[in-house]
């Protein structure tokens, strides 16, 4: 009887130790496939100001050739609803895994073929159309990404721990910025900054992507199918997912939408690399290169940090509340940053992007969750991707362009300024004309209560 009790294991323990390893495994696929996705999305952003101004947009001139390349960074976010609706159609339709493999692949190899791309003094202006539509593939991509690596969490995720879990795919972005400023730091450490660097060194972070997007594509296959498409399609799957999320919900599109606005703003400051062109180049603050990006690898690892917290807080407090103090820090964050950028003091600097990364990262936690909400389980890929689709053109999609151009203004830092601030006021209206959905059931059983006004107007 002693020996049959201890070799006894209790089903609620065989529950837990599944549940444990279950958690285990979405965290990693969730979290390193969308750190390799945006390191390959941002590392686009980062190397362009620095170099494609001169190797692909050359003969446009120095100052024009800048604004080129941020365009070429603001054009992918054009593309990324067509990315979205495909990605919310298929995965609506056919499940959230398949979509997520295919966009992994998209984007790893869009990224290794950029790194392998002859420059305008070799093919003329073929070398800058085919950036540029590389450059569009990563966007339709990155559009597809983002809902799938959500959902794949949150619908595995139990109901008091749905926070949490929608923090593992929201680390990926910063995480991926945090890859791609370490890898610049390295290369533009160990290789002249000049010839060396201009030459041959800028590849170096694009043909390391074939290596990322193997082993990320090697661990999400191992990742089960969201559970609750599992019910979907034995429920029936909708056949017209696009088509009900715009009949019936555009108001709800749209002005989550402009939440997203706010934080990818501030957020592309430096994900879209206009911080790091602006503080570096001759035509700037002319600073040292591979300190600026340290600094920006430093403020990567607070945004890091903020966005789990303020996901971890959105479990016990409430979505709301978390994204209105964001919202509060966001607004702070884009009245001071530039004005402590501009003094060219590297601790300033450096205190400006705590500051920012503070508060993209408290707002960029709590959405994921906030998203998933929002939308009722039939359309739920869809409402989410192509939400996040237009809320990234409307916010980040030209920020660095619109910041480069009125940098050179009079008084552009306080332009610069005054249109991040106007951009994070309107996020923090909208947050606040949204009803506190915390815990609500994600079923498809449930989608009658999923499906009522989440504004706080309509009862």
């Amino acid at each position: 009887m002693e020996k049959a009790h201890i070799g006894t294991v209790s089903p609620e323990l065989l529950r837990d130790v599944s549940q444990t390893s279950r958690t285990k495994k979405i965290a990693m696929a969730t979290i390193i496939g969308t750190t390799i996705e945006w390191y390959d999305y941002f590392i686009y952003a980062a190397v362009a100001g620095l170099v494609f101004n001169q190797l692909f947009f050359k003969p446009a001139g120095p100052a024009f050739a800048t604004l080129l390349v941020f365009a070429s960074i603001g054009i992918s976010f054009i593309f990324r609803p067509f990315g979205a609706f495909i990605a919310g159609y298929f995965g609506d339709k056919f499940g959230r895994k398949m979509v997520l493999a295919i966009t992994l692949i998209m984007m790893g190899g869009t990224t290794t073929v950029i790194g392998l791309l002859p420059t305008y003094d070799s093919i003329g202006i073929a070398a800058p159309i085919l950036l540029i539509l590389l450059r569009i593939l990563q966007g339709i991509s990155a559009g597809g990404e983002w809902g799938g690596a959500v959902l794949m969490a949150v619908e595995h995720a139990p109901t008091k721990k749905r926070g949490l879990f929608s923090s593992f795919p929201q680390l990926g972005v910063p995480l991926g910025l945090l890859l791609a400023s370490l890898v610049l730091v390295i290369m533009t450490g160990f290789v002249s900054p000049g010839d060396e660097f201009m030459q041959w060194g800028w590849r170096v972070p694009f043909l390391m992507s074939i290596v990322l997007f193997g082993l990320g594509y090697w661990i999400r296959r191992s990742v089960e199918e969201s559970p609750i498409f599992e019910e979907l399609k034995q429920k029936g799957t909708n056949q017209k997912p696009i088509r009900e999320l715009f009949s019936q919900y555009k108001k709800v599109v749209f002005s989550s939408a402009l939440l997203i606005a706010g934080t990818t703003a501030l957020g592309y400051m430096t994900a879209g690399g206009f911080v790091q062109s602006f503080t570096t180049n001759p035509t700037g603050l002319n600073l040292d290169r591979p300190t600026i990006m340290a600094l920006v690898s430093v403020s990567a690892i607070i945004w890091t940090f903020f966005t789990w917290l303020s996901a971890v807080l959105s479990d016990k407090y409430g979505r709301k509340p978390i994204y209105i103090f964001g919202s509060i820090v966001q607004v702070l964050t884009a009245l001071l940053l530039f004005p402590l950028i501009s003094t060219g003091s590297y601790i300033y600097i450096m205190l400006g992007l705590a500051l920012l990364s503070m508060g993209i990262g408290i707002t960029y936690g709590v959405q994921a969750v906030f998203y998933s909400e929002l939308f009722p389980a039939s359309i739920r890929f869809s409402g989410i991707s192509i939400t996040y689709a237009i809320g990234s053109i409307l916010g980040g999609a030209f920020a660095p362009l619109i910041a480069a151009t009125l940098i050179t203004k009079s008084n552009g830092v306080l332009l610069v300024s005054a249109y991040l601030t106007i951009v994070s006021l309107i996020a923090l209206i909208s947050i606040c004309m949204f009803k506190d959905r915390t815990a609500i059931s994600l079923d498809p059983s449930d989608e009658e209560e999923q499906k009522k006004s989440p504004f706080i107007w309509n009862k």
